[in-house]
């Protein structure tokens, strides 16, 4: 394979990714030998619009597109993939990936500098585990001119789950001024109204028809909104949460809670036509509606679904010989600083030694609820005594003003890392910190 050059211009990007990128590809990476390439991705940040409002233009927002797929992103567990990314954006911007276990050549604060405006970069990103991972520009915030979309990710299992059909469902805040346009997270939403598009619409419709196994991998891409989606008369299993399997359970009314950033997979078989609504804590509205339209003959009834195969996280955690240390969510006085003036040679959250068990109590002193997110590692939740965790991995959780959570994770992965801390209201800023595995 010919090596990419790493500034074409926008016509040669777009022209040359776009034609048979999802393809394999052996050989040389970045002009030497190395380990085969099974996977590439052209992304670009650009701007375009979006209709939010009927009867009003639309709405100017800037996004990160994949040039190089039609429909979703569909990668798989143990990939190599080459992504080639390009900035068409008049600020510096690097996409962040959400859900990865182990190094990732993509998180631009830990040494890497991120793109320049019109330039165009390649990197290597190792696909180690299977689920839904989302990659966005929210670390680059305090820079952006414009709200902007993330990207799904789908890393497919190496056997094929026994559905009839997989699907996506991003869920997305916008703030409105009265003129139409839309203000990015971190600004004041003083005279704006919120609303929410379901795949980018205000109201999006799924059709299926009944008797359909349908795997929904719902996201919740808002930025400060702790939101519950609910499908209405369906029984909805979750499956995975934040990318990783977990002990298959039927969500709570059938209703999923998602901090912002957070993703669950579930089984829905399909009965009845039945709307989406959505709660983000003040009121309820239909954001969406599974619409059914004939009826799926099988050969055999469907029976309770399987549990998704395993990333390989340990099945146990050391509590007694764990490292524990404090963390206080957004306290000016622990270290917490925006992404923009980050740096590795500030003082580290915490350390620890590669193959130790972490045990972290997350105090969230301020009188909102914040939400924290751990990059480089998944966490058990832990239970109140803490004599055992929750029958899932998170990435992301979310933590009530003035409550203590503790998590659980094993280090395994050396390096640097981060971890997020933001309040859920729109104009408080995203703070960051770090972590050593050593």
């Amino acid at each position: 394979m010919t090596a990419w050059i790493l500034d074409p211009s926008r016509r040669e990007v777009l022209a040359g990714l776009l034609t048979g990128l999802g393809a394999c590809a052996t050989g040389v990476v970045g002009g030497g030998a190395g380990p085969l390439v099974t996977a590439q991705l052209a992304l670009q940040a650009r701007p375009t619009t979006l209709v939010l409002r009927p009867g009003q233009p639309p709405t100017p927002i800037w996004e990160l597109a994949a040039v190089s797929h039609i429909g979703d992103v569909r990668l798989k567990r143990g990939d190599r993939c080459q992504v080639v990314f390009r900035n068409d954006l008049p600020v510096p911007l690097a996409p962040v990936w959400y859900g990865l276990n182990g190094p990732a050549a993509a998180d631009p604060l830990r040494g890497r500098a991120p793109t320049a405006p019109d330039a165009t970069e390649t990197s290597i990103i190792s696909i180690s585990n299977a689920g839904t991972l989302l990659a966005d520009f929210r670390l680059f915030e305090d820079g952006l001119k414009a709200p902007a979309r993330p990207l799904p990710i789908i890393a497919r299992e190496a056997s094929p789950v026994a559905v009839d059909r997989d699907e996506v469902l991003l869920i997305e805040e916008w703030h409105l001024r009265p003129d139409g346009s839309a203000i990015p997270p971190g600004r004041d939403p003083k005279d704006t109204t919120a609303l929410y598009t379901m795949n980018g619409r205000t109201s999006f419709e799924l059709s299926a028809a009944a008797n359909e196994r349908l795997r929904l991998r719902f996201i919740n891409g808002s930025q400060r909104s702790v939101l519950a989606i609910k499908l209405e008369n369906h029984d909805v299993r979750v499956m995975a949460l934040d990318g990783q399997p977990a002990e298959p359970f039927p969500a709570r009314n059938g209703a999923l809670v998602l901090a912002p950033g957070a993703r669950a997979d579930a089984i829905v078989d399909t009965a009845t036509s039945a709307p989406f609504l959505l709660h983000d804590g003040k009121e309820a509205r239909q954001i969406g509606k599974l619409a059914i339209s004939g009826y799926r003959e099988r050969r055999a009834p469907l029976f309770e679904p399987q549990p998704l195969p395993s990333n390989d996280l340990p099945e146990k955690l050391d509590l007694k010989g764990a490292l524990r240390f404090d963390v206080a969510l957004g306290a000016a006085d622990a270290g917490w600083i925006r992404p923009a003036s980050f740096s590795t040679a500030s003082a580290p959250a915490f350390r620890a030694k590669a193959g130790r068990t972490v045990v972290l109590a997350l105090k969230n002193p301020a009188p909102v609820t914040t939400i924290f997110h751990l990059h480089g590692h998944h966490f058990r939740l832990l239970d109140k005594l803490d004599d055992g965790w929750k029958p899932y991995w998170l990435d992301t959780l979310a933590i009530e003003p003035g409550q203590t959570q503790r998590i659980a994770f094993a280090a395994t992965s050396p390096g640097r890392w981060l971890i997020e801390s933001v309040a859920i209201d729109w104009a408080a800023p995203r703070l960051v910190r770090w972590y050593g595995v050593e």
